[in-house]
């Protein structure tokens, strides 16, 4: 079922960021068929089929995108397609004969969605890059980690996954309903130095409001406060809080049987570092478990800091079903979730060789279109 029942996507195998927003789709309920190299090129971090969890649901077939017919299949499926995405170097879909012209030509309604690092045009347009590249191109890098020290890489959640897949999906959405009232398809052009530096609306405007400095680790939120940080347990684990406004700070400090009057000023920078001394020292009187026995689920904004292993078993997500299993591989289940048009269960990934032709594009091809395939 999902919201996005009906929908046809061809995605152009890529890595990263396009394979998330395909998943997002999919998971939504858009009927996904992933086009493959022939041959299988190495690409991103090598892992078994069952552990690439944004493959998952979507059938694929296997397509070579240099020669004539691999191209003439390519745009047959296009005319059966509302969006395409595709996540190759700028001209390269073009020089293929795959570019939007060609494919509006076949199908004046498409979304044409591209997702590449730095944007269809610039001077970085056709370097080769990673998610850190994007972020450091942004701001965002230059902005996390701790004091005195260099900048943390965030994972790849930040340019891959927030500034590229998330806003490659809100990107082909967008144009999906402005194509039911126009008639016309149209390219979003989707960078992750783009996406990145959006995401960084909020602190842009802190750091021109004089509230965010470029001295890493000495504000609020990026663990100068501390009431804003995670701190090590008597067990060596972690728990982490929050708590900015007033009333919060003030639980925080009796739930944990500190004296509030040590505080003369929240946001009196001068004096975090005492004050994150005396936490620090509280913290590890107990254990993560035995602090979430006091503060958990309380107005003091505290959440255990859980394990990649232990989140499926933890009470809250348990009971939302936040992570599910598939093929013995624990992950997230689709988010967000629709009332009226519930997501589709997600089915494992799969690899064009293991997907008969016509069960891969059954709903896409007539059985006369297939039999001439």
């Amino acid at each position: 079922m999902g919201p996005l029942k009906g929908y046809k996507v061809l995605e152009l195998a890529g890595i990263g960021p396009g394979p998330m927003a395909a998943m997002l789709l999919a998971d939504m309920g858009a009927t996904v068929l992933r086009v493959e190299r022939v041959e299988p090129a190495a690409l991103g971090v090598q892992r078994p089929l069952n552990c690439d969890i944004t493959l998952r649901s979507r059938k694929a077939i296997a397509l070579d995108l240099k020669t004539k017919l691999g191209v003439e299949k390519v745009l047959k499926l296009v005319e059966k397609s509302d969006a395409l995405i595709e996540g190759f170097r700028p001209g390269v879909t073009e020089r293929l004969g795959l570019g939007p012209n060609e494919c509006f030509a076949k199908n004046p309604k498409l979304v044409y969605g591209r997702m590449t690092g730095f944007g269809q045009e610039g001077p970085m347009a056709q370097a080769a890059g990673h998610d850190l590249n994007y972020i450091a191109m942004s701001g965002a890098l230059s902005a996390i980690g701790r004091s005195g020290q260099k900048p943390t890489p965030p994972l790849n959640l930040v340019g891959d996954y927030g500034g590229g897949a998330l806003y490659l999906v809100v990107g082909v959405l967008a144009a999906l309903l402005e194509t039911q009232k126009s008639g016309k398809g149209q390219v979003v052009d989707a960078a992750m130095v783009d996406g990145a530096a959006s995401l960084m609306a909020a602190p842009f405007g802190m750091f021109a409001a004089g509230l965010l400095t470029k001295d890493r680790g000495t504000n609020v939120l990026d663990s100068g406060a501390y009431f804003y940080d995670s701190y090590e347990c008597k067990d060596g684990k972690f728990v982490s809080v929050a708590a900015i406004e007033g009333k919060f700070h003030a639980e925080m400090f009796r739930l944990m049987e500190l004296d509030i009057t040590e505080v003369k000023d929240q946001m009196d920078r001068e004096d975090w570092p005492r004050l994150k001394k005396m936490l620090e020292m509280k913290f590890k009187t107990k254990t993560r478990d035995e602090w979430t026995a006091v503060m958990g689920g309380s107005d003091a904004c505290f959440a255990p800091v859980l394990e990649m292993d232990e989140v499926a078993d933890d009470p809250h997500n348990s009971e939302r079903s936040t992570f599910i299993q598939i093929d013995g591989v624990t992950q997230p289940a689709p988010a967000p979730r629709f009332s009226r048009t519930p997501n589709p269960k997600p089915t494992a990934p799969v690899k064009a060789n293991m997907v008969e032709i016509e069960d891969a594009l059954q709903g896409w091809l007539t059985t006369e279109e297939l039999n001439s395939w």
